[in-house]
């Protein structure tokens, strides 16, 4: 008969076994729903994941802002390929980190590091602010109903911290103060959104 302390390393290594296969079917979940448009599935997969993402990118490229601009570049093809996802052929991590290795070598290879935007949300958002003078353009009258719009694909408490950011001109730390929010939570809710407002307005632009 085996003692306990023979068995326990086979008992812990169950429990690691049980808890991926039970992550593996949250995140296999999470993707389904993503694949139907449900941005609330694809928040919560980025939270689960984000960290994982950045890392490897930050380990590839060495370099904090193209990690960030890779991080958000990968999860722009989750929008859009989560329905690609096949659980027979891997774990949705190891999906994942597949797109994140191949978006990061991709990136490491390029010589100017220039990325395809089809418009800078930046400029975008301040036409949004000022499009009620009259004077202005149907274009930018037509930009100022895409991003209502994408705005409205938010969730309330990422719309509320990113119409702050832009349209108040707060900073992080002080949308967490604001909110009364950890500075953390602020960040993750702000960068989930500014997917979901990349993803819309990139797939308006196409189609326009």
């Amino acid at each position: 008969m085996q003692s306990p302390a023979a068995t326990a390393p086979n008992s812990q290594s169950h429990v690691r076994d049980l808890a991926r296969t039970e992550t593996d079917r949250q995140l296999t979940a999470l993707l389904v729903a993503i694949a139907q448009g449900k941005q609330e599935a694809f928040t919560d997969f980025y939270d689960q994941s984000n960290r994982l993402v950045f890392s490897l990118a930050l380990r590839i490229l060495n370099d904090r802002g193209l990690a960030e601009e890779v991080t958000t570049d990968v999860y722009m093809q989750v929008w859009r390929q989560a329905g690609n996802f096949e659980a027979v052929r891997g774990t949705p991590l190891s999906w994942l980190m597949t797109i994140a290795r191949t978006r990061s070598i991709d990136r490491l290879r390029s010589s100017s590091h220039l990325r395809q935007e089809t418009e800078s949300l930046d400029v975008v958002m301040h036409h949004a602010v000022t499009a009620d003078n009259p004077e202005r353009n149907t274009l930018y009258t037509e930009r100022q109903k895409l991003v209502r719009a994408a705005l409205n694909q938010l969730l309330p408490e990422q719309r509320r911290l990113i119409e702050s950011a832009y349209f108040e001109g707060l900073s992080q730390s002080e949308l967490a103060e604001k909110f009364n929010l950890p500075l953390g939570t602020v960040k993750t809710r702000v960068r989930a959104g500014m997917l979901v407002l990349k993803n819309y307005l990139s797939a308006q632009f196409l189609e326009s």
